[in-house]
């Protein structure tokens, strides 16, 4: 089982449009996914058509009040969900003296029984609080979803240096990738960004880029995704391409 959490301090960045496309992408594969709402505003769960507020999700399990394979939802085939419920805000708010160590609630909700789970996917609030600290400990792999504007850029040079503390607090080394998200062709400054990140991270840009589109911004409101709301689209086409990248390890080589 692959844990991946998703992950950008910066808001606006695709992030849940990212993960709940690629999700669904990778289980229309024949893959085993579950994808964890770690946003206390809950808009993983509804852009995947889970709209009642008041569901337990992964709250519940942190504080140990329901086992977490109590709390998966079936929202396609082969990908279940587990909401934020509306506990999860209160987690930041923990003190030491909670029962577990604030930073392990998650690793203690996941022991041992999402294990026939090929993928779980973390989507991560936009902030390097207590929830983001949980979801770097229980994972070994990270993808960044990122914009191509010079302020992203900026927010991905504070994120790398969380995730290099997290790396050697843990003695452990992330794989970690990017995902180019909401990127316009026809912008200079796309391509501009998209050249510096190949500079410094060479080898870890996944090799299809998410274009920007109206129909991604729609697809929430209905509670589907691309490959539901619009099948033949463009979108549709590079979220299926960006699973077989993500499978597949396929990154970008050079100048695009």
């Amino acid at each position: 089982m692959r844990i991946v959490a998703i992950i950008n301090q910066k808001g606006g960045v695709g992030k849940t449009t990212t993960t709940a496309n690629l999700c669904h992408a990778i289980a229309e594969s024949g893959y085993k996914v579950t994808v964890i709402d770690l946003d206390p505003q809950g808009h993983l769960a509804v852009s995947l058509g889970v709209t009642d507020q008041s569901v337990g999700g992964i709250d519940e399990a942190m504080l140990k009040i329901k086992k977490i394979n109590q709390q998966l939802v079936s929202v396609r085939n082969n990908l279940k969900l587990i909401t934020s419920g509306p506990k999860l805000k209160d987690i930041e708010q923990l003190t030491s003296q909670h029962a577990s160590p604030r930073g392990v609630l998650l690793k203690d909700a996941l022991q041992s029984d999402l294990n026939d789970q090929d993928f779980v996917f973390i989507d991560c609030p936009p902030s390097s609080g207590l929830l983001v600290a949980n979801a770097l400990i229980v994972a070994d792999e990270i993808l960044i979803p990122m914009t191509s504007d010079f302020l992203a850029l900026q927010g991905l040079s504070h994120l790398m240096g969380t995730i290099k503390r997290f790396e050697q607090a843990l003695h452990k080394k992330y794989k970690t990738l990017l995902v180019m998200s909401r990127y316009s062709p026809n912008r200079r400054i796309s391509s501009q960004v998209l050249d510096v990140l190949l500079t410094h991270f060479p080898e870890q840009i996944l090799a299809t880029v998410i274009r920007e589109t109206a129909l991604l911004a729609e697809c929430p409101s209905f509670g589907k995704t691309i490959l539901e709301y619009s099948p033949k689209s463009r979108s549709a086409r590079d979220f299926r391409s960006l699973a077989v990248d993500f499978l597949e390890g396929k990154v970008m080589h050079g100048n695009k």
